[in-house]
């Protein structure tokens, strides 16, 4: 195994991806340093595990990956940071990683409300 100084995060990486193999999973949000998106790439290409990344901050980085169509939607939401999505991404995004539905369906409730009483009009 490569050392990288980040032996913990590529042990769930490694984790996701045998929880992903299995069917426990249909996508994985997984965030990782910078200093590992060579590395964590090179793995899910060899296993032909679909992926996107999209940028944290300057230190860190999300890994969506799992099923093709799952992280196709992901990426037709386009590059912005998870607190920019919509009520509608947002809770498109919870039922894909296996949140609880009815806690979603609450979370998008509580965001539709808020989103709806911020808009002037």
């Amino acid at each position: 195994m490569i050392h990288t100084g980040c032996d913990g995060d590529l042990k769930i990486l490694n984790h996701h991806i045998y929880e992903f193999r299995k069917g426990l999973r249909s996508l994985v949000l997984h965030t990782i340093p910078v200093a590992m998106v060579h590395w964590a790439s090179e793995r899910l290409r060899r296993e032909g595990i679909s992926f996107v990344l999209r940028p944290v901050n300057s230190g860190k980085v999300n890994v969506f990956f799992g099923e093709e169509h799952c992280v196709n939607v992901i990426a037709s939401f386009g590059e912005k940071p998870l607190n920019q999505y919509t009520p509608e991404e947002d809770f498109i995004l919870g039922i894909m990683l296996g949140y609880g539905r009815l806690a979603q369906c609450a979370r998008y409730l509580d965001r539709r409300k808020k989103t709806s009483s911020s808009v002037c009009g």
